[in-house]
């Protein structure tokens, strides 16, 4: 069943279909700092309570300046609904099938996160089209704090 006409009209972005698409699109995604905040609501989503993550003299014993952003909630920044891509898709995308990633480095209250998405590989299969995409975050000093992939299963 398509969606109503309004929805049409209130696209974020130009729709896109599976054949629109090139491997190498980039999709940056919105940079944000690290707060309290983030961590108080990843805590709260996650249940995680060990105190690397939420104890700031636990961790500075431990000798890092400051709680440890679990790799988790750095992997959430990567969430391809922060950048225009789902929105290009629109009623296409049937959704996420796969992620994988890899921490590199930790990073900590006051980190300004960097993430982008960018298709590495197009699969035409014979209703569908799978989209694979590199993940990357940096911080501020553009050191790489995750890399990864997200796929992505769409209708043609």
């Amino acid at each position: 069943m398509p969606l109503p006409e309004i929805y049409a009209s209130h696209r974020l972005a130009p729709a896109k279909s599976f054949a629109d698409l090139k491997v190498g699109d980039r999709y940056p995604l919105p940079s944000r700092t690290l707060g309290d905040g983030n961590f108080s609501a990843f805590q709260a989503v996650s249940l995680d309570n060990h105190p690397i993550h939420y104890d700031a003299e636990y961790c500075k014993a431990l000798g890092h300046p400051g709680p440890l952003a679990h790799g988790l909630q750095v992997l959430c920044f990567t969430a391809a609904g922060a950048g225009t891509f789902p929105h290009e898709i629109g009623d296409d995308l049937l959704g996420m099938i796969e992620v994988n990633a890899r921490i590199l480095k930790s990073a900590y209250p006051g980190d300004t996160l960097f993430a982008s998405l960018q298709i590495t590989e197009l699969k035409r299969q014979r209703t569908t089209g799978i989209v694979t995409m590199a993940a990357l975050v940096i911080n501020q000093r553009q050191e790489r704090i995750l890399e990864g992939s997200h796929v992505y299963l769409l209708r043609l």
